[in-house]
């Protein structure tokens, strides 16, 4: 089946050379695509794979403590993230230093997890589940360091580095909680594992490409400035990022609140059950995610070179994502219920008919996704935020309204309604975007000149 051909690139490859950098090479897309498509597959797939480890070898309230100390820490580091990774990899007049970058995103992970202290104390968590939010919060930590340097390898279109980073990352996280909870059936343990395991690689495997690409970069005519100079530039960059940062925060509530209403209205056990059917999602997603990334650097050089060149590539991309989302609602309608109990355990497939749903809500996901990205490529960062919180103030409408009286089904329904408000949304600040031109993006930054550099 062909979903139109997004990753044709209509410049050609001598096009692009004003984006490379001396010394390092940038991939193409469709190999960039490639990689990134085999290295999220198998990190989605490993995250899955944990989500099974723990249903299989404990129960459906584990589940739901691991899901819930996920939904707490998630938006408070979507937050502070202030999406550094998105706005570095499409950076294309090379306002800011990799240091600048980098530099922030350590104090705004501290800040992090100090938010994630104070939600614990004023939650009233206590004992291993208190123990065990905290421990996410500092897992999403560690991780959100390697984001920063993923950033810089996307920004090269280098994303084979970051392909190789999760390829790592995935299976190494899910033998150690395998491992932890086979000998210990604690969560806080295997949760504690993934921290030293991404804590292990972000030392040695992160750092030390970064380094290289760092060492083989040679920018024409630019002298790296010292470093006590450039602390002047994180309020600045700080300031631009802010409105992807208050999106991060609504885009994960918008997949979160169904579960805070899931849990305050049917319990932990329910959570469980729900985080199961929603992570059927993450086969689609990691698609989605592999090839927006791979498409993000290019896009925002099309915004500004090549509008024309830029509306093809946003077609193809919706394309594809139509074409994903019917597929999945397809495979929930056919083989949703062996599915479920073969991955989880006979309990799950009661709810097969949600998982319908929810497959239906990430079809409109794909669609809205592929439209933020041309969103952020083309430098409309403050727009995002007014439409991520009416998706939000619909999803938290929709969750209090349809959960209590449908259950698991209404989350999913809560879920379709604030995608479907993303996507048109986005629809419509894309046309304007396409229509104003690259003068327009223009305007969300602030335009400053640096090298990148440790």
């Amino acid at each position: 089946m062909s979903f139109g051909c997004p990753l044709q690139d209509p410049l050609g490859p001598t096009s692009l050379a004003v984006a490379q950098v001396p010394g390092v090479r940038p991939l193409s897309l469709r190999a960039n695509f490639a990689w990134t498509l085999v290295g999220t597959g198998v990190y989605g797939l490993s995250q899955w794979g944990m989500l099974i480890v723990l249903a299989k070898l404990g129960s459906a309230d584990i589940v739901g403590r691991f899901a819930l100390g996920l939904a707490l820490c998630a938006p408070v580091v979507m937050l502070t993230n202030l999406q550094l990774r998105t706005v570095q990899a499409t950076d294309a007049r090379r306002e800011y230093s990799f240091a600048d970058y980098l530099r922030l995103r350590l104090m705004t992970s501290a800040i992090a997890l100090a938010l994630v202290g104070g939600i614990v104390v004023l939650g009233r968590y206590r004992g291993e589940v208190a123990l065990t939010i905290l421990a996410v919060g500092a897992a999403k930590a560690v991780e959100s360091v390697s984001d920063v340097i993923y950033g810089l390898w996307q920004k090269h279109e280098r994303l084979d580095l970051i392909a190789v980073s999760l390829l790592l990352r995935g299976p190494a996280s899910l033998a150690a909680l395998w491992a932890i909870m086979r000998m210990t059936g604690s969560l806080l343990w295997a949760v504690l594992g993934l921290v030293l395991v991404w804590t292990c690689l972000l030392l040695s495997y992160d750092t030390l490409n970064a380094r290289r690409m760092l060492r083989r970069q040679a920018w024409r005519g630019a002298k790296a400035a010292p470093a006590r100079l450039r602390f002047s530039a994180l309020p600045q960059l700080a300031w631009l990022a802010l409105p992807l940062g208050v999106v991060g925060l609504l885009d994960s509530l918008d997949s979160n609140l169904p579960r805070y209403v899931v849990q305050h209205t049917l319990g932990e056990a329910a959570l469980g059950h729900f985080a199961a059917l929603a992570y059927v999602m993450v086969a689609g997603n990691m698609v989605v995610m592999a090839l927006a990334q791979s498409a993000a650097p290019r896009l925002a050089r099309y915004f500004v070179n090549d509008p024309a060149a830029f509306r093809r590539l946003v077609w193809g991309l919706m394309q594809f994502g139509l074409g994903l989302g019917v597929v999945g609602v397809l495979l929930a309608l056919t083989v949703g219920r062996q599915l479920l109990s073969a991955l989880y355990r006979p309990e799950y497939a009661a709810h097969a008919h949600v998982l319908v749903w929810v497959m239906a809500a990430a079809a409109v996901g794909y669609l809205a996704r592929f439209l933020v990205c041309a969103m952020t490529a083309a430098r409309h960062l403050r727009a995002q935020a007014p439409l991520y919180a009416l998706a939000a103030l619909t999803c938290a409408a929709a969750s209090c309204w349809l959960i209590p009286r449908y259950g698991l089904r209404g989350a999913a329904w809560a879920m379709g309604a604030a995608m479907l408000v993303l996507l048109l949304g986005a629809a419509a600040v894309n046309l304007y975007a396409v229509r104003r031109g690259a003068k327009g993006g223009a305007m969300d930054g602030v335009m400053m000149t640096a090298p990148d550099g440790l």
